[in-house]
């Protein structure tokens, strides 16, 4: 075997290494998050539906159209993206339009954040707009080069296109996905090469927003008491994250067992979505709990990566670090809130928690992740030949 092929074989293996570190988790993840959905919520689905099913029957619907877009994004190659990244995100801001629009949009606990498709379940247009935000940023970034380093060609013109998608998440109302587009999106413009004032401008501003947005509605004020001051209004204010913590301390090292959770019989609020993590906690114990935890890890892990070959495509590493820090902004929100390290912010935890729409987002994301490890240059492109000028003709003399 020559050099030649050693290096080729080196590298192909290495390939391998970094799609099972993203693919394996993924599946793993998605396949425990159906299990715990059912085991969370068939208390629910009973007493509110009078069906044990409810709920996994309707994540399994979008389960399998996930997975089919997991492969079909795999299989294309994510150039393809780029030159369809405004059409895509036009797509995506027409759905947050629809949303808002009476008899259109589905209201649900005072939020209107979802359309409904005929029979199916209804669909959340948030979820595949952090998709399409990404997928357009990383081309926008790519395409700006160093003028990202100007505040009035490269931070202004990102903050209004950012500021669009969240504003209208922010319409519906719906605080998290705000959260995670601006906290993606801004860890893009990092990777661009934004400067660092900048950066320090826009996460002193952002901060300053979301203070302001909390305080003028009562029941974000009361999440932030509740995180504080849980034990003072254990059965108010603070009953959520009480709940939340007695289901995640029950288990123990082993767990209860599989099913055999007490706090999901109608203790804890949405076991099924926000607080999956807890029932993880109390029917798998600390041992399962820390196994969903290194899945992520690795997971995240195999997404750096991804970003890190892409050395030679500024486009595919700006996506490669936009899906992978969405699945991690989720994931490290989701569980804080549910070990009370961070306020409750109506985070899902990723590939886990009950929400058809952002487990289709989320595998749709994974595919496009995947196909950037298939398809990224291993060499910087050949520049084109220089331009030779052509002779001038001359004149004969006379």
């Amino acid at each position: 075997m020559t050099t030649l092929d050693r290096v080729l074989v080196a590298k192909q293996t290495a390939l391998s290494r970094v799609q099972v570190a993203v693919f394996v988790p993924t599946v793993a993840l998605t396949l425990i998050g159906l299990l715990m959905v059912y085991s969370a919520s068939f208390a629910i689905g009973l007493y509110d539906y009078g069906n044990v099913n409810y709920f996994i029957t309707r994540q399994v619907m979008f389960a399998v159209p996930g997975a089919a877009l997991l492969l079909i994004f795999m299989r294309i190659d994510y150039q393809r993206l780029r030159w369809l990244s405004p059409l895509i995100l036009l797509i995506a801001l027409a759905a947050l339009l629809a949303v808002l629009v009476p008899g259109i949009g589905v209201a649900s606990n005072g939020a209107q954040r979802w359309i409904r498709l005929g029979p199916l379940p209804p669909v959340q247009p948030s979820e595949f707009a952090k998709l399409a935000l990404i997928i357009y940023v990383a081309h926008w970034l790519a395409s700006k080069g160093e003028r990202v380093k100007s505040f009035w060609l490269g931070v202004v013109p990102f903050v209004l296109t950012v500021a669009l998608v969240g504003g209208l998440v922010l319409l519906q109302p719906d605080l998290g996905t705000g959260l995670v587009v601006v906290f993606v999106c801004g860890a893009m413009l990092w990777v661009g090469g934004a400067r660092i004032q900048h950066a320090l401008i826009l996460a002193t501003a952002t901060l300053l927003s979301v203070a302001l947005y909390v305080a003028v509605e009562g029941y974000r004020v009361d999440r932030i008491y509740s995180f504080l001051h849980a034990e003072h209004d254990p059965g108010g204010r603070g009953y959520q994250i009480v709940q939340l913590l007695i289901a995640l301390g029950s288990g123990g090292i082993r767990g209860l067992g599989l099913g055999a959770s007490r706090q999901k019989f109608l203790y804890v609020p949405g076991a099924q979505t926000d607080g999956i993590f807890a029932i993880i906690g109390e029917e798998l114990g600390l041992i399962g709990a820390v196994a969903v935890l290194l899945l992520f890890a690795v997971l995240i892990g195999g997404g750096l990566m991804v970003a890190v070959r892409c050395k030679h495509d500024s486009f595919g590493a700006l996506l490669a670090v936009g899906i992978t820090s969405w699945i991690a902004f989720q994931a490290l929100v989701n569980i804080a809130g549910v070990t009370r390290s961070l306020p409750l912010t109506g985070i899902p935890l990723p590939f886990m928690s009950y929400g058809g729409s952002a487990l289709c987002a989320e595998l749709a994301g994974i595919g496009v992740l995947l196909s950037i490890c298939r398809n990224a240059p291993t060499a910087p492109p050949i520049p084109p030949p220089p331009v030779r000028p052509r002779p001038r003709p001359q004149r004969a003399r006379r």
